[in-house]
């Protein structure tokens, strides 16, 4: 990863008096700054990732593009995910979501890629992924995580929640450079 000017940029996020930015805005002048690229592969979230990032401006200098792939079909076609990966684990799953964030890297040719996979209910939840289990994959560097997590809230709330959620462990990784 390149580090161009973080110091920079740490010290003018936030001047005193200032509102506090959103973390979107802050991923977009990181990225800017070290003059690295972001893609991204949403499921359960339906392009609210995208949102959040395509609202700020200057988006377009970082962000490469993003993959809606809400059925199976699509996630094989767009994102390269094996059919025997989807029957073995579902679509809801850690290795799916690393999957996802992997293709969408990939497919684009980014230095990140953040996917979600999800069920946001109200309905299609089971005892093992009840309504509101998300699978969040950061591809970036030389490693895939992904982190499992449970926001059972309405459909909107779910995808905020879940989008907000990506967006801080994008950030993280940022700032740990």
């Amino acid at each position: 990863m390149r580090n161009h000017g973080a110091g920079t940029l740490n010290a003018n996020l936030c001047q005193p008096g200032s509102p506090e930015p959103e973390i979107a805005a802050v991923i977009i002048r990181w990225l800017a700054l070290r003059r690295q690229t972001l893609a991204l592969a949403e499921s359960c979230t339906g392009g609210f990732l995208a949102h959040q990032i395509t609202k700020v401006s200057g988006a377009s200098k970082v962000f490469l593009g993003g993959i809606v792939a809400y059925s199976n079909a699509a996630k094989q076609k767009f994102l390269g995910v094996r059919p025997q990966l989807l029957v073995r684990h579902g679509a809801v799953s850690e290795a799916v979501a690393r999957a996802i964030a992997e293709g969408a890297r990939r497919r684009f040719g980014a230095d990140f890629a953040l996917a979600v996979t999800g069920i946001a209910g109200p309905s299609g939840g089971t005892k093992a992924k009840p309504v509101g289990t998300v699978f969040i994959a950061l591809s970036g560097g030389r490693e895939t995580v992904v982190k499992r997590q449970f926001n059972p809230r309405g459909r909107e709330a779910f995808k905020q929640l879940t989008a907000d959620q990506a967006l801080a462990m994008l950030l993280a990784q940022l700032v740990r450079g």
